[in-house]
């Protein structure tokens, strides 16, 4: 498979992380490896640990990084387990971490992977393909009301009760086997307004299994606990997203992580003794430019957020 895309707000991203020739990088979400190679392109005694728990995006990074395969570290995992990668690796903190969460464009683009609904493929949705669970699992074996509930909460689905009961109407004839299968129960549970919207009626609840079946948001707030503790003091993280669920999470996280003393304000001293583990590098996030955009729609809704780690007393 041709594992490739345009990196997404890559010249922000390099900035934002401040690379240094002989520092430790991570690049928690490998993906097409555009961000890692132009990481990498920067190291010299440096090191660059790649994540990603999707083999054929470690099968084509071995090509994509040839050039500087010397300086990178190719690790098949959740971005969740960064610590242990960074551990493994022999190294104690990293200098900069870099997320682009979410689903890439060649998961989106071959079809057999079954994240598409404009594609017609078996209903998988796996990011790690060794994994269990399965979107066809999500579709045919959760309740009614599991269904509903990430439907509403993780598509933000206004018709998910709606497409809950189309769905548990349409299996109990049969089994729902792949995404246009799927994408004719969502379209016929939905009222003529929803489905005359610019917006393809079935995108949010794509989106919503998708982040169901990888537990996207789960790893999401584990991770940016554990990437604040994997900096060294001064290091960059940087994080971009693609939803407001995603950004809300970063968002809240960054901003825990900036809080200093916790006291009520009337207390006359702090005995909390917390003090900032990071400092926020801007306090609004950084967006795509209209030219970017105009080049790569997908950029539309990415938001970078970066934050610096502190020295600790």
């Amino acid at each position: 498979m041709e594992f490739q895309h345009e990196s997404i707000l890559l010249d922000a991203c390099l900035q934002a992380l401040a690379i240094r020739p002989d520092g430790v990088y991570i690049d928690a979400t490998l993906g097409g490896a555009g961000h890692s190679l132009h990481i990498a392109r920067r190291l010299t005694t440096g090191r660059l640990l790649c994540i990603d728990r999707d083999d054929e995006a470690l099968q084509n990074a071995e090509t994509r990084l040839a050039p500087v395969r010397d300086r990178v570290s190719l690790n098949k995992s959740d971005f969740r387990e960064l610590d242990r990668v960074l551990a493994a690796n022999g190294f104690a903190a990293a200098d900069g971490i870099l997320f682009d969460l979410g689903v890439s464009s060649p998961q989106l683009d071959h079809a057999e992977r079954g994240f598409s609904y404009m594609q017609d493929a078996p209903l998988d949705m796996r990011m790690d393909r060794q994994q269990r669970l399965t979107a066809y699992d999500v579709v045919n074996g959760w309740s009614r009301e599991d269904i509903r509930k990430i439907l509403f909460e993780y598509g933000e689905e206004r018709y998910a009760p709606l497409i809950a009961a189309a769905v548990e109407r349409r299996r109990q004839q049969k089994p729902i086997e792949t995404t246009l299968e799927l994408v004719d129960v969502i379209r016929g549970a939905m009222p003529p307004k929803a489905l005359r919207e610019k917006q393809h009626p079935a995108k949010r609840s794509f989106q919503a299994i998708r982040i169901a079946v990888n537990d996207e948001l789960g790893a999401v707030r584990e991770a940016m606990e554990k990437a604040v503790a994997c900096l060294a003091p001064g290091g960059r993280l940087a994080v971009i997203t693609f939803h407001s669920l995603e950004d809300r999470i970063v968002k809240t996280a960054f901003a825990q992580a900036a809080q200093g003393c916790t006291c009520p304000k009337d207390f006359p001293v702090c005995v909390c003794g917390k003090n900032p583990l990071v400092r926020l590098v801007s306090r609004k996030p950084i967006l795509p430019d209209e030219k970017e955009v105009e080049g790569n729609p997908r950029a539309r809704s990415a938001k970078l957020r970066v934050c610096e780690k502190l020295p600790q007393e």
